[in-house]
């Protein structure tokens, strides 16, 4: 299977350079042009990570640090100008190389290759996806709201899973009892409803987003 490198720099020229060269090289390409992009790319769940570090808005190192907690694939830093100061930041939120611009695109497909050969911890990556200032990592069925950990139930968390990975799809309460409890189940769709009041109180203790949004007369959808 082809490895899979997501790159990450706002710079469009350059990530159509280094997406040609690594396709060439049978690599499964996936790019971003802002940290917040590349928090919602990570859903791919690449193999190894180019990211620059001067980026508007959100930088490399704040992406780094973002997910790092979550993936433990490789991230190489990206960068035009190098002190000692900034390897210091930048290996303490996680990062595992500096690659300094302009730099020889063989040199860097020889340092990608490197660190995939000595990467084995990829087999305990998580299934995990951002959504404002939450982290829901699906896997470990653990939700982070500004890195603080959110206690769910376990229905809670079923719902909150069916809504978060159908984002913006609407499901009335009918719907979503079938799909946590069962057909089998011995309640009714009310329950839905006294569920999602107490995830959203324990949401809103973190975080002012709305995260599950009431459509009128229908039901419920995500609202990341």
């Amino acid at each position: 299977m082809n490895k899979k490198i997501l790159l990450v720099d706002d710079e469009k020229g350059i990530v159509a350079m280094m997406k040609s060269y690594f396709e060439m090289s049978d690599y499964k390409v996936y790019t971003a042009f802002s940290g917040k992009e590349a928090l919602q790319k990570v859903v791919c769940k690449p193999d190894i990570i180019l990211l620059d570090i001067n980026m508007p808005e959100m930088d490399g190192l704040s992406v780094c640090q973002r997910i790092r907690e979550h993936l433990s694939c490789p991230i190489l830093f990206l960068t035009a100008r190098i002190e000692t100061s900034d390897k210091i930041n930048g290996f303490g939120v996680g990062g595992d190389d500096y690659i300094v611009k302009p730099f020889d695109l063989d040199e860097l497909g020889a340092r990608v290759a490197a660190h995939l050969r000595r990467e084995n911890r990829k087999q305990g990556q998580s299934e995990l996806r951002f959504f404002d200032d939450m982290t829901i990592d699906y896997s470990k069925r653990e939700i982070e709201i500004a890195r603080v950990q959110v206690a769910l139930s376990k229905k809670e968390f079923d719902i909150v899973e069916l809504l978060s990975t159908n984002a913006g799809q609407v499901f009335d309460r009918e719907r979503i009892y079938d799909v946590v409890w069962g057909l089998d189940g011995d309640g009714n769709s009310d329950t839905i409803m006294e569920h999602i009041r107490k995830i959203r109180t324990k949401f809103a203790a973190l975080s002012l987003h709305q995260y599950i949004e009431t459509v009128w007369g229908v039901g419920y959808k995500w609202n990341g």
